[in-house]
C-alpha cells in the first residue's frame, strides 16, 4: 500500500560560505504559567553552524511564538545574522501558499532552479508526479508536511526552526527525519512535545523557557 512506504533517507543541505555567530538570543518573552502575563527573561545563547537548541518548556509558555518571531527576525532580543536563509517550518503549514500547486511550491523555494533535482527529492518525500499539479490546499496534512520538508531540502537553508515536525507526520517517516535534522549542519532551534524523538536528534543546548 502507498500510504506504508517510507520516505527516503535525505540530507538537508546548508546554506553555502556561512561563518561566524548565526543567531544570538539575548532576551525574549514569555507568558508566565502561573500569572498569565508576559514576562521578559533573559538569555546568552548563541548559534554557529552546526550548533542545535532545544526550546523547550510547559503548553502554553510561548515556544512557538518564540520561536515565530525569530524565524520572522521580529525578536526584539534576538539578531540574526545578515543575509542568512530561514528555513521556517510550521505545525500549521502557514509558511506554505494553499493556492500554489506542488509544482510552484517546489520550485519558487530553489535557489537556482533545476527541475531534475526538484522532481527527485520530490519522490523522495512521495510526491509523485501526478500531485504536482495538485493544489497545496487540496493535500493531506501528512503530504503538505512532507512538501514542507521537501522545500527545507531545496532551499538549502543557514538556520532551520522547526515547530512541532512530528504533528501529522506518518511514524514511519519520523526517524527518517529526525536522523536528517541531527546531521544538519546549519544552526537548528526545534521545538518539540516528542521526547522520543527529540532524543533522535543531536542537541547541543537547551534554552528552559520557564526557569
Amino acid at each position: 500500500r502507498k500510504e506504508d512506504r517510507t520516505i527516503r533517507n535525505f540530507k538537508i543541505p546548508v546554506q553555502a560560505d556561512l561563518s561566524g555567530e548565526l543567531i544570538n538570543i539575548s532576551s525574549f518573552t514569555i507568558m508566565d504559567p502561573k500569572t498569565h502575563k508576559v514576562v521578559s527573561k533573559s538569555s546568552d545563547v548563541s548559534l554557529n553552524k552546526g550548533k542545535h537548541l532545544l526550546l523547550a518548556g510547559p503548553n502554553g509558555v510561548g515556544k512557538s511564538t518564540l520561536l515565530e518571531s525569530l524565524a520572522l527576525g521580529k525578536a526584539k532580543g534576538a539578531k540574526l545574522k545578515s543575509g542568512i536563509r530561514v528555513g521556517y517550518y510550521r505545525q500549521d503549514f502557514s509558511t506554505l501558499n494553499f493556492e500554489d500547486t506542488v509544482y510552484k511550491s517546489l520550485t519558487e523555494i530553489m535557489q537556482t532552479r533545476d527541475e531534475h533535482r526538484m522532481r527527485g527529492i520530490a519522490a523522495s518525500f512521495l510526491i509523485t508526479a501526478d500531485m504536482m499539479g495538485t493544489k497545496i490546499g487540496s493535500l493531506s496534512e501528512g503530504q503538505k508536511g512532507l512538501v514542507a520538508f521537501a522545500r527545507l531540502v531545496l532551499q538549502e537553508p543557514g538556520i532551520m526552526m522547526l515547530d512541532e515536525p512530528t504533528n501529522h507526520i506518518n511514524f514511519r517517516h519520523l526517524p527518517v527525519i529526525a536522523k536528517a535534522l541531527s546531521e544538519y549542519e546549519g544552526a537548528l532551534i526545534l521545538v518539540s512535545h516528542v521526547p522520543e524523538f527529540v532524543h533522535q536528534i543531536r542537541i547541543d543546548q537547551t534554552l528552559q523557557l520557564d526557569k
